[in-house]
């Protein structure tokens, strides 16, 4: 048996702030405890966290590692994502696998195990993409909760690949309501969108900026009011992804305020950048385009305010990057060619303690939307998430004085642009444990492919 114990720390969760040691045996967090009482403790490794906060490891519940969209595929694979993960602070990701057109779950599901297996630096899951609702796709639905796969995500958008009709989306919710898989929705009007892009593109606005503007923030806010109004005739909950808009978030608010189970999350990028970035010279904006797209930095006030009052449960990444060069330069003369995907995997967690220095956040609502909410939604709480006797020894030693500028120069993802290049900010995971074993410290990376392991994850834990 190995312990480890981590000293003279604020130890920060979603509910409380404490100064207190951890001790770890082997994989499994075992004592909480005031520093006097763990003098007493004998630990084969000793960590000074001496003005250092002592934080879960973040879970960052919406990643594209290896995805196959617009021609291409994300240029992060399951290895060098995670990895990158692992430096920026994150020990659990829940990645999306995707169920073939014409295929089954269980096709698709064994696909993304096999990238999977054996090469992830830290734990991760899988949500299911269901590309094709059919009476046997709905069927699998309950097999896969068996398996711990308990959330499945549906796309209001791109029509002819991933799109599903509402009737489908209906029968979806009702089997969440009947299973208890929570239906997640990529929330925007495709056969709109698709309208608006042949527009623009007939009229020569080709440029990376149009993907703002085709996009409109409406057509986000009319299908989140949609996909809420097919739950509620399902009975079931909801949760949209990467929410971006105000008029989205009007309707979550709202649905929220009248009691119903409506969840929402947000992504960094929609925090920090805008359609200013999209509509940079030359072809510089390909590297900001996503979807939901950026939108103007008015947007972003209401998003943290969103995320002040708990209408946004969750900031996830929607990490699902491609290179400027090959990748993006897939859409030069069409804005509609290129692959929507941003990275953020690794910035996720120093972005979102940025905000609690410049008065967005507090500290334990910077734990509770990165690391505890996120485990609570998707079932692997309290394994992951907190910081408490039983849980899973994933704990980052973090310094909130530490200063760095984020660049493609130093980042670890794999991909040649940072979405922040040169953006200066305040605090860094020092010393990164993940199932007890130290992966990162003190800029030198300590981990290996296959250390990460899959998790199996109950149903959605605001629900039971």
């Amino acid at each position: 048996m190995s312990r480890t114990l981590i000293r003279n720390g604020l130890v920060i969760t979603a509910s409380d702030e404490l100064s207190a040691d951890v001790l770890i045996e082997d994989e499994k967090i075992v004592a909480v405890v005031d520093p006097a009482v763990a003098q007493g403790f004998t630990a084969d490794t000793v960590i000074d966290a001496t003005d250092r906060y002592v934080i879960p490891g973040g879970v960052d519940a919406h990643t594209h590692m290896e995805m196959p969209f617009g021609g291409t595929v994300a240029s992060d694979t399951f290895e060098t994502g995670t990895r990158a993960a692992a430096w920026g602070g994150t020990t659990t990701i829940v990645d999306f696998a995707i169920q073939p057109r014409g295929g089954s779950l269980r096709e698709g599901l064994d696909a993304w195990h096999a990238k999977a297996d054996g090469n992830c630096a830290v734990d991760y899951a899988f949500h299911m993409i269901m590309s094709d609702v059919t009476d046997s796709s709905l069927k699998e639905m309950e097999a896969l909760i068996g398996e711990g796969i308990t959330s499945f995500k549906l796309f209001m958008a791109y029509p002819g690949n991933l799109y599903s009709d509402d009737g489908r989306i209906l029968r979806a919710l009702q089997k969440g309501a009947e299973t208890g898989g929570l239906i997640m929705m990529h929330a925007e009007n495709g056969i709109a969108i698709d309208v608006l892009v042949e527009q623009a593109l007939a009229r020569g606005q080709s440029d990376p900026r149009y993907h703002g503007v085709v996009r409109h923030a409406l057509l986000e806010a009319e299908a989140t009011h949609r996909a809420i109004k097919l739950a509620q005739v399902a009975g079931a909950p909801i949760y949209i992804v990467h929410l971006s808009a105000i008029e989205a978030l009007a309707e979550i608010t709202r649905a929220r305020d009248e009691g119903y189970n409506a969840f929402a999350e947000t992504c960094p990028q929609y925090l920090y950048l805008s359609t200013a970035d999209l509509a940079r010279p030359g072809f510089e904006g390909a590297k900001y385009v996503c979807s939901t797209p950026l939108r103007p930095v008015d947007h972003q006030a209401a998003l943290w305010r969103g995320l002040r009052t708990d209408d946004l449960s969750v900031v996830s990444t929607d990490h699902c990057p491609f290179c400027f060069k090959d990748q993006k330069e897939l859409g030069l003369g069409d804005f509609s060619k290129i692959p929507n995907g941003l990275p953020g995997v690794e910035t996720r967690m120093d972005l979102l303690h940025q905000a609690v220095l410049d008065g967005h956040i507090g500290r334990r609502r910077w734990i509770e939307i990165a690391c505890a909410t996120p485990a609570r939604m998707f079932g692997l709480y309290p394994r992951k998430g907190t910081i408490a006797p039983g849980a899973d020894a994933d704990v980052v030693v973090y310094d909130p004085a530490a200063q760095q500028v984020l660049s493609a120069q130093t980042h670890h993802m794999n991909v040649d642009y940072s979405a922040y290049e040169g953006k200066a900010i305040t605090g860094r995971a020092e010393t990164v444990i993940s199932r007890g074993r130290v992966i990162v410290d003190d800029g030198e990376y300590r981990g290996s492919a296959g250390h990460g392991r899959f998790q199996q994850r109950s149903t959605c834990q605001y629900l039971k």
